[in-house]
């Protein structure tokens, strides 16, 4: 029959407090980025002292693509620390999901263990990690039960908007093959234990276009010997928020933004160069299609009407989609944890989640789990603050998730 929900919650409570601790430690050495040298030995780590064999997934980063974060404001990140372990043996595999990376935000929560450095896990990652451990300790316990093998991915890199990517084109989802994911986000404005999810798309899509205007300054007197990238920038800018406007169907979310317009010194000068940064994120994947081939295209014509040059950076993260088959096998085991009462089907979130890396090969689920109550400091707050009652549930949630699915998919135990 395999471990039953009952055993795993109870399980996950005995190990509260060292899934706690496991949190609060990962919680003060918050790192950003793909390089998380810090948080992947201590995953690393923890997963040997549990008896789980590992190994390191990510590695060496391609020039290009360290120079792409680069431009768009992250620190030098030569190489991805991704972590993977297993437990089980073959056939049919469910993977479980947990990102590590935190925000370049210095935290003002007041917490004793709070962020000892400028970077800190107000996005809540920390505990999806220690949740992800607590998962891998009651797992591992009753491996010899499971009827195949969870696989599970300790991902850097989700602020990026690239971690997953960069795990599952060094094998995430190979040896074994993944069958199908599992991933959860904890959100500090809902009630503690309660779960949203969204079947079908769950997260919108991000795309990223940083533009570099090379002009030829001169003084503002004499613009007939200039080549002004503001002006340029500016009317980018229009063009793309037109856009959006005529080419998009109203139904569709599109939202379109421009984070960074940057250029010049002096009111009598026509500087050399013009920076503009422009988010665009939808729920809508033709929508985001047509307008990731037209907007490079209005770049190139706006840019070169006006004789300048430019440099264009792109960045792409895709919806993340929650498998409606696999959402109607997984809720009723969610339930098992928390109560049918507090599992709901809600709104796609107008984020973006780069797990869409991950649903776009395999079927998923993606689901939010409160940890809080309403009022409460949002995600990405220097304020934020958990309810660490949600870690046990959520250490429970995944391993449930795990246990039900191989135990309905899988081959018989002998």
């Amino acid at each position: 029959m395999g471990i039953s929900a009952e055993e795993i919650k109870k399980r996950a409570y005995q190990l509260e407090n060292q899934i706690i601790k496991d949190r609060r430690h990962l919680h003060q050495i918050a790192e950003i980025g793909t390089d998380l040298p810090k948080t992947s030995a201590y995953i690393q780590q923890r997963l040997t002292e549990m008896g789980i064999s590992w190994k390191a997934c990510g590695g060496a980063l391609p020039e290009k693509l360290t120079a792409d974060f680069v431009e768009a404001g992250f620190p030098k990140m030569e190489k991805a620390t991704g972590v993977l372990a297993q437990i089980g043996h073959g056939s049919p595999c469910i993977l479980l999901r947990a990102d590590m990376d935190a925000l370049p935000l210095k935290e003002d929560s007041g917490l004793e263990f709070q962020s000892c450095s400028s970077a800190s896990h107000m996005c809540g990652h920390d505990s999806h990690a220690a949740m992800l451990l607590g998962a891998a300790q009651i797992l591992k316990e009753h491996e010899d039960q499971l009827q195949g093998s969870v696989k599970l991915m300790f991902q850097p890199g989700e602020e990026t908007g690239a971690g997953a990517r960069i795990m599952v084109e060094n094998g995430a989802l190979t040896s074994p093959k993944v069958d199908v994911a599992f991933g959860l986000h904890v959100q500090p404005t809902e009630a503690t234990g309660t779960i949203g999810y969204a079947a079908g798309v769950n997260s919108a899509s991000l795309d990223t276009f940083i533009l570099k205007i090379q002009g030829s300054g001169g003084h503002s007197s004499q613009p007939q010997l200039c080549v002004d990238p503001l002006m340029i920038l500016n009317q980018v800018y229009q063009a793309l928020n037109l856009l959006v406007t005529r080419e998009a169907d109203p139904a569709a979310m599109v939202t379109l933004t421009c984070g960074v317009a940057k250029g010049g010194t002096a009111v009598n000068i026509i500087p050399d160069k013009a920076e503009l940064h422009i988010g665009m994120r939808t729920l809508d994947v033709e929508a985001a299609e047509h307008l990731k081939q037209r907007i490079p295209e209005m770049i190139d014509h706006y840019v070169k009407a006006w004789n300048g040059t430019y440099e264009l950076t792109e960045f792409h993260t895709p919806c993340t989609f929650s498998d409606q088959g696999l959402c109607e096998s997984l809720v009723p085991h969610l339930a098992e944890i928390v109560g049918a009462d507090k599992v709901h089907q809600i709104p796609p979130m107008t984020g973006t989640e780069d797990f869409g890396y991950v649903t776009k090969e395999v079927p998923g689920m993606f689901v939010f789990v409160g940890a809080g109550q309403r009022g409460n400091a949002p995600l990405h707050s220097p304020k934020m603050v958990l309810d660490e009652a949600v870690l046990p549930l959520g250490a429970a949630l995944h391993a449930n998730a795990a246990a039900a699915w191989l135990r309905e998919n899988g081959r018989e135990t002998v």
